[in-house]
């Protein structure tokens, strides 16, 4: 069990559900890091007392500096300060809950020094899994998932033989607009699609949702963790947010995860594995939690579903071209400057353009990371 942990993105959504399992438990924080919000982590480091806290750039440190100068925190900032919050050596198990691409060197540097790696970046294995899940093979560091559908699937596993795996099923809540037709989906705003039906969490991710583009992320996510092809994976609109996944075995028997939709369960799993810990939420009640349904995701629709599963047929870079390109057109929307179709537009136009490389190191990939959003400022 965790006994003395490093949250990466300690002010965001995950990182503050993480404090709150912590609270609970009987875990030291000792490294948080966090963007720009410097009063937040500020409350973060009075309540918690980590030993260091870094924040994104020079000028937000030197805010938390003069707001922490009666402890005797460290405070440092950047990509520098990242990484060294991950390979903290008082550290056994490092949250990696960072947006985006930001996770992956200091997830890499945090699987290194061994760290138990409860991960909640996406892009980390999206962009690359082979490199990330080889190096943590080779040096025994333990990757626990921590996203809802992840964490499901891992459980679903236990004690029995991944070999006999015939698929897993992936559930998707299908966001705020399941239903909705091409033309419906042309006149969306940022508002209606910031309206999760479920789940409360940051802008970049509810966007993905209301994509589908998450869910896209997540089959890539699951090939990699569990060593299956695209043909083993399997996406199911589920509305209600109660299986949270499944997986089919050779002999037909399929076991699936159920719970309600709070992010605190797969987080403290993540923390206490391989034990189970008393949760003092409210559980589910399957007298109370009504029909629960599934349909097949509608891609035509959704393209951004179709553009993740064919970049995962592609191979090599075309993960990191389409996440890094996703991650550029999103930010776009959220700032009002093009339309709900241009973002798989964009990605599409991305993954059309920038060169594919095989095998790549770690170098290539992120040069297709960069190469992926200049191809975007560049088509708008």
């Amino acid at each position: 069990m965790t006994k003395f942990l490093t949250i990466l993105g300690s002010t965001g959504s995950i990182g503050r559900q993480t404090l709150e399992v912590v609270e609970q438990l009987d875990i030291r924080v000792v490294a948080l890091t966090a963007g720009t919000n410097v009063e937040r982590m500020t409350e973060q480091c009075r309540k918690f007392r980590p030993e260091l806290a870094v924040m994104a750039t020079e000028l937000a440190a030197n805010e938390l500096k003069a707001a922490l100068q009666d402890t005797d925190i460290r405070v440092l900032h950047g990509m520098d300060g990242l990484i060294a919050a991950a390979e903290y050596e008082k550290a056994d198990t490092v949250v990696t809950a960072v947006v985006g691409m930001l996770g992956l060197r200091p997830t890499l540097a945090a699987i290194e020094k061994k760290k138990r790696i409860a991960l909640a970046n996406k892009e980390t294995l999206v962009c690359a899994g082979e490199l990330v899940m080889r190096r943590a093979k080779e040096t025994g560091a333990e990757i626990i998932p921590v996203d809802s559908e992840h964490s499901a699937i891992f459980q679903c596993l236990m004690g029995n033989r991944r070999s006999q795996v015939r698929k897993i099923m992936l559930t998707c809540s299908g966001g705020p607009f399941f239903g909705k037709t091409p033309e419906e989906l042309r006149t969306v705003t940022k508002a209606d699609a910031l309206k999760h039906p479920n789940w409360k969490m940051g802008n970049k991710i509810t966007i993905d949702c209301a994509t589908l583009m998450n869910k896209g992320l997540e089959v890539i996510e699951a090939m990699r963790l569990y060593d299956l092809p695209l043909s083993q994976v399997e996406v199911l609109i589920h509305r209600q947010s109660i299986v949270h996944s499944l997986v089919e075995y050779c002999d037909g028997a399929v076991m699936a995860q159920l719970g309600t939709p709070d992010m605190r369960v797969p987080i403290r799993l993540a923390m206490t594995y391989p034990e189970r810990v008393h949760n003092p939420a409210e559980p589910l009640d399957l007298l109370t939690c009504g029909a629960l349904t599934f349909h097949k995701p509608d891609e035509e629709a959704f393209p951004c579903l179709a553009l993740a599963k064919e970049a995962a047929l592609r191979g090599g870079t075309a993960c990191a071209v389409m996440n890094g390109a996703n991650e550029a057109a999103v930010a776009l929307f959220l700032e009002d400057k093009i339309g709900f179709y241009d973002i798989a537009r964009l990605v599409r136009h991305a993954m059309d353009t920038v060169p594919l490389v095989q095998e790549p190191d770690l170098e290539q990939i992120l040069a297709a990371d960069r190469a992926a959003r200049a191809a975007v400022m560049n088509n708008l």
